[in-house]
């Protein structure tokens, strides 16, 4: 039996509050407890009939007797199914789309609360703002969630015709945007946002009302503010999220951080004190360095030699646990963190590389006085000291959502753990067409030159079939040293990486064409949908090289997604070295590369079976610790709100 408030439409208002919100943990949903979506599918087909024969007028009149019902009844399976009807019938009318069947059965999906696992190419973009529409033709505030700034200009831009049509607003935040703009862009039917600006909005909405729990308090203090005081948001009513693996799962711990500017001169003295000491120490000797881990470990003579050195400068250095986890990170920042592979050196300026995204992320600092060590590094300069304002993680987040639904092209690795933290259901949805993607064997190369070298073969070649290739590599520099390499041999090509960023429409709509060769980090990865030219799918299509090792093999299974789409032909290969990040790290895989050996380009002599069995191996370890450390936070942060109830959430 469903309750009726997960049936009726969440809305600001004496009902749901000012600043709907869900409290409680969501509730899981099961397999066994799914909609018809098939039988409501065909009944969509057959609503969207009728919906087509009327003309403008009468289409006005019939959709806001359905959006009465909404209103009246909630989001129930009748009034879903002649909504949705309406919303095919308008992206028919608007934008000359017809939409699909799998597109329409992943809607019904997310409107029923639950993700939908769609293959690349399905159309997730269509699928996403029918279910959108939906939701704001019940009322709802609907949030849209989307990969990047650039997809979300573009998404809401290119869609506005449709929800017009539908008599809504549509709009969306991006990073450049006042807080006058934001407002009233959250203040639309359906607002596009990515994950980070919604919840650093959502964080200073707290911050206005003093995270105040109760709806009457929330409405004393809006009564008491100002313009600046007003909520940004309207709650957290409904979200539908893109590429949702990717939020919920490889970001779910990454926290994310209120702040404001201080100046400690004191501080920052202090972290110059520890930058010069940790250049006195040697690496093992002093310490050892855990390059996985992103991290440094003191040995007992390193700790020996820094409480000598601490003792005449006093102060905070007198603490043993303070001056060893600063040293520690002194360290790190010397050893363990790279220059474009962690991050870029931009006017003057750090910025972070996201490593599950492959783009920059301005704005993003490391905490606890890292930031500030790695600008030291590089002789820029210093950014004043922050303070923690508030701060939350997605996997504390998202379940605030009354109703919340996505999608992704890979996401049952993960349904497990999504039930469990997310009460979401994965749902698999069939393919339109039958894929037809050519899997050729995986090569291990011992040495990176022996690796750029035979890509650089390789890509001639394909070149020649009159087919586009799409490298992928591990990072900036990576990117960089192939793409020298292919200069060298005289092969045009662009590169698509963070120092790139602003240039990413355009190289993506060129990936496609005849001979086009393209060198990506993960930014190629999500959310890029590659045209084919016209002849290259006769010539075989586009031919992806994965030139990476990735924690998990979902996002692997990303960067092979952008070839073969919707029935094209392509094809995929995985050449990796010895030397490739994360590889390297693999005891078994340097034993294997020891006794086979190499031949005389480099290529060492493993069978491709089990090597993709070693590398298959290694990412369910890596993802069965990164789960345990997911469970771990997020049963530590409940923990912690539950001890400090008095708080509000976010704090």
């Amino acid at each position: 039996m469903i309750h009726r408030l997960d049936v009726r439409a969440p809305l600001p208002g004496l009902v749901w509050g000012a600043y709907p919100e869900r409290r409680e943990a969501p509730r899981t949903r099961w397999p066994w407890q799914r909609a018809p979506y098939r039988r409501w599918l065909a009944e969509v087909r057959a609503a969207a009939v009728h919906w087509r024969g009327l003309d403008e007028t009468a289409f006005g009149h019939r959709l806001r007797g359905v959006q009465g019902r909404l209103g009246r009844d909630g989001m129930v399976g009748e009034t879903i199914v002649e909504a949705l009807a309406a919303a095919v019938e308008a992206a028919r009318r608007s934008l000359a789309f017809e939409a699909y069947d799998t597109q329409i059965y992943a809607a019904l999906v997310m409107l029923d609360n639950r993700l939908a696992e769609m293959a690349t190419g399905e159309g997730k973009t269509l699928a996403a703002a029918l279910a959108a529409a939906v939701g704001a033709l019940a009322g709802i505030p609907v949030h849209v969630l989307t990969a990047n700034d650039y997809l979300v200009a573009r998404d809401a831009a290119g869609l506005a015709p449709f929800y017009v049509s539908l008599g809504l607003r549509v709009a969306c935040v991006t990073g450049s945007m006042d807080e006058t703009q934001r407002r009233a862009a959250y203040g639309a039917s359906v607002c596009y946002v990515t994950a980070r600006e919604l919840v650093f909005d959502y964080l200073r909405d707290g911050q206005r009302r003093g995270f105040a729990r109760s709806d009457l308090q929330r409405r004393a203090a809006a009564m008491r503010g100002a313009e600046g005081a007003r909520s940004m948001l309207r709650g957290l009513c409904m979200a539908v999220i893109d590429e949702a693996d990717s939020l919920l799962i490889d970001e779910a711990m990454m926290p994310l951080i209120l702040s404001r500017q201080v100046h400690d001169s004191a501080a920052r003295a202090f972290f110059w004190q520890a930058w010069s000491m940790a250049g006195e120490l040697q690496a093992g000797e002093d310490f050892r360095l855990e390059a996985g881990a992103m991290r440094v470990e003191l040995t007992a003579a390193g700790r020996a030699r820094l409480a000598e050195r601490a003792v005449p400068l006093g102060g905070r250095w007198r603490s043993a646990r303070l001056r060893e986890e600063v040293a520690g990170m002194a360290l790190a920042a010397r050893h363990a963190y790279r220059r474009d592979v962690h991050y870029l050196v931009r006017d003057g300026k750090i910025e972070i590389i996201d490593e599950i995204t492959g783009r920059a992320a301005p704005g993003r600092v490391w905490s606890r006085g890292l930031h500030g060590l790695v600008e030291l590094k590089e002789g820029c300069r210093p950014s004043p000291g922050t303070e923690t304002l508030a701060q939350i993680t997605f996997q504390r987040f998202f379940p605030r959502y009354h109703r919340l639904g996505g999608m992704s092209g890979t996401l049952r690795e993960a349904r497990g753990e999504l039930r469990e933290v997310y009460g979401l259901d994965v749902v698999c949805i069939p393919s339109r067409v039958p894929g037809s993607r050519k899997s050729l064997p995986s090569r291990l190369y011992g040495a990176k030159p022996a690796l750029w070298d035979a890509v650089t073969r390789r890509v001639g070649e394909i070149r020649r079939q009159g087919r586009p290739v799409l490298i992928g590599t591990a990072s900036v520099a990576e990117s960089e040293a192939l793409s020298a390499c292919l200069a060298e041999a005289g092969i045009a090509h662009a590169v698509l990486n963070a120092r790139f960023d602003a240039e990413e429409a355009a190289i993506v709509a060129q990936a496609g064409e005849p001979g086009r060769v393209t060198v990506a980090t993960n930014m190629a990865g999500r959310g890029t949908d590659i045209p084919l030219a016209a002849g290259v799918a006769a010539a075989g299509g586009l031919h992806v090289m994965c030139c990476q090792f990735n924690a998990s093999r979902r996002i692997d299974r990303q960067l092979e997604g952008r070839c073969a789409r919707q029935g094209d032909p392509g094809s995929v290969e995985t050449w990796i070295s010895g030397a490739t990040p994360r590889v390297a790290e693999l005891p078994l895989l340097g034993a294997l590369v020891r006794w086979a050996g190499t031949n005389d380009e480099g290529r060492v002599a493993v069978a491709p079976r089990l090597l993709r069995a070693v590398l298959g191996w290694h990412q369910w370890r890596q993802a069965r610790r990164e789960r345990r450390a997911r469970r771990a936070m997020l049963a530590a942060d409940r923990e912690w709100e539950r001890g400090l109830s008095f708080g509000g959430p976010g704090e």
